[in-house]
C-alpha cells in the first residue's frame, strides 16, 4: 500500500507538495475542478444556488496540462496517482442527458487519451446529478473540532436543482423559465450504461482506469434525482456493466460507511480488493448512517481501520489510500493538522500491516458459520 494525500487545485504548491513528503505520502491525488478556493480549503456544502462555485468558463484539460502536472509533481519528489472528478462543464449534458451529449463524449475520449499519454493512471469520477449535497460543518468531531455531518430532517432533500448547475457547480448560466431537474433511478442507470461503453474502451486503450465515487451522501434521492451507488452491491452492479480493468472503483470507506442497511462494511471491501478493481482508496471514518451521521477523525468512527489495512494486506492492495475530509485542527493551520493527523495514523498502520494479527471479520464470519 502506498500513502498518497489529495489536493485541490490552487493547493498543488511547492509547499504543500513538501508538507506531503515530510508527512509521510509518496503520491498525489490532484483535484483540478476549482471548487474550493483557497490553498487552505475547508468543506462546505455551498450555496443553494450556486453550489461550489461557477465552472462555466472551464476549458478541456490537454495533454500540456496533464503532462506539465504530472512533471511537477515529480520534480517536486512525488508521483500522480490520479486525478479526481471531471469538470462538471465537460460532461453535463452527458449526466443530464442533453443536447450536447455526443459532442461531450467525444471531449472526455479526448481528455482520457490526452491524461493516459501524460502518464495519469486513474482519473476518478462521480456519476451524480446533485453531487456531494447536504450536509453542514459543525463542531461535529472529537474535541469539537469541525467536521461535516448530514441530518436530512434538517434540510429540504427535495430543494429543487437550480436550472444550469449540476454536481453541485454552475456550468451555465441559469434560465428563468426552466423546468426543474427530475431523474429517477432507471434514467440514472441507463446513462451510466450508455457512458461505461462509450468511454471505457477509450481507457483501456489508453491505461487509465476510471474509479468511480459512491454517492455522498448515499441517500436515495436528492434535490429531485436519483442517487446511482448508495449500496454496496450497486458497485458490483457498476463494474458488471463494462467488464475491464479500467471500469474500477475509488473506494470511499465513509460514503460506504454512511450506506444505511450495511451492518459492517469489511466483507464488501474485501470482495472489491479481491476483484482487483479499486483505483484508489478514500481512507476516511464516520459515525452513524443516513439519515443521520458525522464524519469523525480517522481513528474514533465506526470504522475499524486496522481491520481495514488487514484485509487489504491479505488480498494484496497494493494501491494508494488517501485521508479524505478530515476534521479542522484547532490550530493556525487547520487543514495541515488535520491531514497530518490522518497521515500519521495511516503511515503507522500501513507500516506495521504485517504485525496487526489475522483479520478479525475473516474470524467473525468463520464463528458465525459455525454456529
Amino acid at each position: 500500500m502506498k500513502i498518497g494525500l489529495g489536493l485541490y487545485r490552487e493547493s498543488l504548491t511547492p509547499e504543500n507538495f513538501r508538507f506531503a513528503r515530510q508527512a509521510g505520502a509518496t503520491h498525489i491525488v490532484a483535484h483540478l475542478t476549482n471548487y474550493f478556493r483557497g490553498r487552505d480549503p475547508s468543506l462546505s456544502a455551498g450555496s443553494e444556488k450556486e453550489g461550489w462555485g461557477d465552472c462555466s468558463t472551464d476549458e478541456l484539460w490537454t495533454y500540456e496540462d496533464f503532462s506539465g502536472l504530472v512533471k511537477t509533481v515529480r520534480d517536486n519528489g512525488l508521483e500522480i496517482a490520479a486525478i479526481e472528478n471531471f469538470s462538471p462543464r465537460f460532461w453535463s449534458d452527458i449526466l443530464l442527458d442533453g443536447p450536447d451529449r455526443a459532442k461531450q463524449i467525444e471531449g472526455l475520449k479526448r481528455l482520457i487519451r490526452d491524461a493516459g499519454h501524460a502518464g495519469i493512471p486513474c482519473i476518478g469520477y462521480n456519476f451524480s446529478i446533485a453531487g456531494v449535497w447536504g450536509w453542514s460543518r459543525g463542531p461535529f468531531a472529537r474535541g469539537d473540532a469541525m467536521s461535516v455531518g448530514l441530518d436530512l430532517a434538517a434540510i429540504d432533500p427535495d430543494l429543487p436543482l437550480p436550472d444550469g448547475v449540476v454536481w453541485n457547480m454552475r456550468y451555465r448560466a441559469g434560465r428563468p423559465d426552466a423546468e426543474p431537474v427530475t431523474v429517477s433511478s432507471d434514467e440514472l442507470w441507463q446513462r451510466l450504461g450508455a457512458f461505461l461503453r462509450d468511454i471505457v474502451p477509450v481507457a483501456e486503450e489508453a491505461g487509465v482506469i476510471l474509479a468511480a465515487h459512491p454517492d455522498d451522501p448515499p441517500a436515495e434521492a436528492l434535490r429531485g434525482a436519483a442517487r446511482l451507488v448508495n449500496r454496496p452491491e450497486k458497485y458490483d452492479r457498476l463494474m458488471d456493466i463494462v467488464d475491464s480493468p479500467s471500469n474500477g472503483l475509488e473506494l470511499c470507506l465513509g460514503s460506504l460507511q454512511e450506506m444505511p442497511g450495511t451492518d459492517e462494511i469489511y466483507g464488501h471491501v474485501r470482495r472489491f480488493a479481491r476483484r482487483g478493481r479499486i483505483g484508489y482508496i478514500h481512507f476516511r471514518n464516520v459515525r452513524g448512517k443516513v439519515p443521520n451521521y458525522h464524519e469523525t477523525f480517522v481513528d474514533d468512527g465506526d470504522i475499524d481501520m486496522a481491520e481495514i489495512v488487514r484485509i487489504l494486506r491479505d488480498e494484496n492492495y497494493d494501491g494508494v489510500i488517501i485521508p479524505d475530509h478530515t476534521p479542522e485542527m484547532s490550530c493556525d493551520a487547520p487543514w495541515h493538522a488535520g491531514k497530518a493527523f490522518a497521515l500519521g495514523y495511516m503511515r503507522a498502520l500501513v507500516q506495521n500491516a504485517a504485525a496487526l494479527g489475522p483479520s478479525q471479520s475473516i474470524q467473525s464470519t468463520s464463528i458465525r458459520m459455525q454456529a
